[in-house]
């Protein structure tokens, strides 16, 4: 009988030696990870930029390219609109203020002028006509008021004879009733008539002051349309220098429109764009400093502008004391903004090596100068010239400032002299 034999599960000799070449393959992966370990460059001594560190009084500024601008400058809005007619004043001309600049031609505000002059005339001659009525109606009134005054006269008297010749029976009872009835109703009359004539005069006057009212404001009016016509001559609001006048000869031009500007030559500012990494430490007041022909002249910050745009932020600088000789818009100026007071602080001169390691590290030489080791830095402030250092370097120490492109993979460097 044949006796089947079942083949041993496990691990087998033949598969030994992929085991353990497995197991070396990840620990030399470990040991390449893990393992500390230097990568290091050789590089010539000739090719580097290399400075020291200083303990100096740090100069916290920014330096700027500033252009002159007038102080300030007035847009030029015709409020009547119209077609220019002549051009006064030409870009550049010295202008003061009332100075026509250009005249318009509007026929609409012609023909506006003329309808409300007729118009004016009309109620004029109707105001004179009412007058002339009420007038006429108040003398027949008054005649009326003689006539029942007159009337009731006679009868007082009529009925104050019958009245006696009642008493000495002279006449009947009915003629003496009927001289007293006369008399009572003429002075109702007379009473009737006189307040009617007082309420005329009341509703007379009202009437000719509403009158009066509505002639005055068709007058204004009138005379408001003619001054619109006088704003068809655009003038110069302020004393200064056509800047800019951006029309031609019989071109339309609508109320509100800018047409041009008008400079403001009393005085200059300096405008400048800053980089929008600033604008929360420029501030109203700060000082600022620029050289022109070998002579320092100061600036103050007079207005920062919130808005940024293609990572810039504006501000405006006004002169603190001289001004530069011959000073003329549009030239420009190198200044330095302080953004605050100098402090004694370690640093180094800026270099190349900010762009590829951010601030956060930098090569150190040793103190033979015959290798050089990474280390980690922080940076805090910089000027134009220097990085001010908070953290990972001494006084005296000599770090490396350029060539990181090349550097940025390596942790020590052997110097070649």
């Amino acid at each position: 009988m044949d006796i089947t034999k079942t083949p041993k599960k496990g691990l087998r000799k033949k598969h030994l030696p992929w085991f353990v070449g497995g197991g070396l393959l990840l620990a030399f992966t470990l040991w390449l990870v893990l393992a500390p370990h230097n990568r290091s460059l050789t590089v010539n001594r000739r090719t580097l930029t290399t400075a020291q560190v200083k303990n100096e009084l740090f100069n916290d500024y920014v330096h700027l390219e500033g252009q002159v601008q007038p102080i300030s400058i007035v847009q030029i809005a015709p409020e009547e609109g119209g077609i220019v007619l002549e051009k006064v004043k030409e870009e550049g001309a010295a202008v003061k203020k009332g100075d026509v600049i250009l005249r318009l031609r509007n026929a609409n505000l012609d023909v506006q002028i003329l309808n409300a002059e007729a118009e004016l005339a009309e109620k004029q001659n109707i105001l004179r006509n009412t007058q002339v009525t009420m007038q006429q109606n108040k003398l027949n009134n008054e005649n009326e008021r003689l006539q029942l005054d007159v009337d009731v006269q006679r009868k007082r008297r009529l009925y104050e004879q019958n009245k006696r010749l009642f008493k000495e029976e002279l006449i009947s009872r009915e003629e003496y009733l009927q001289a007293e009835e006369d008399y009572r109703l003429a002075r109702r009359k007379y009473d009737l008539v006189n307040e009617r004539l007082r309420q005329d005069s009341i509703y007379r006057t009202l009437q000719m002051e509403q009158m009066e009212d509505n002639l005055q404001n068709m007058q204004r009016n009138v005379l408001l349309i003619r001054e619109r016509k006088d704003k068809l001559e655009v003038k110069s609001p302020i004393d200064g220098e056509l800047g800019l006048l951006d029309v031609t000869l019989g071109q339309s031009v609508v109320s509100g429109a800018m047409v041009g500007q008008v400079n403001d030559l009393s005085d200059n500012k300096v405008t400048a764009h800053i980089d929008e990494a600033y604008i929360e430490r420029v501030h109203k007041g700060q000082e600022a400093l620029f050289k022109r022909d070998s002579t320092d002249y100061r600036l103050i910050v007079h207005k920062v502008y919130p808005e940024v745009r293609s990572g810039k932020f504006r501000a405006d600088f006004v002169f603190e004391g001289a001004r530069p000789a011959q000073i003329r818009s549009g030239q420009t100026y190198y200044i330095d903004l302080q953004l605050s007071r100098p402090m004694q602080s370690l640093q180094i001169p800026k270099g190349s090596f900010f762009q590829v390691t951010g601030g956060q590290w930098i090569f150190v030489l040793s103190p033979d100068g015959t290798s050089a080791h990474r280390r980690p830095i922080r940076i805090n402030r910089q000027n134009p010239k220097y990085y001010e250092v908070t953290e990972g370097l001494s006084e005296g120490e000599t770090v490396i400032l350029n060539g990181y492109e090349r550097f940025k993979d390596f942790d020590e460097l052997n110097i070649r002299q």
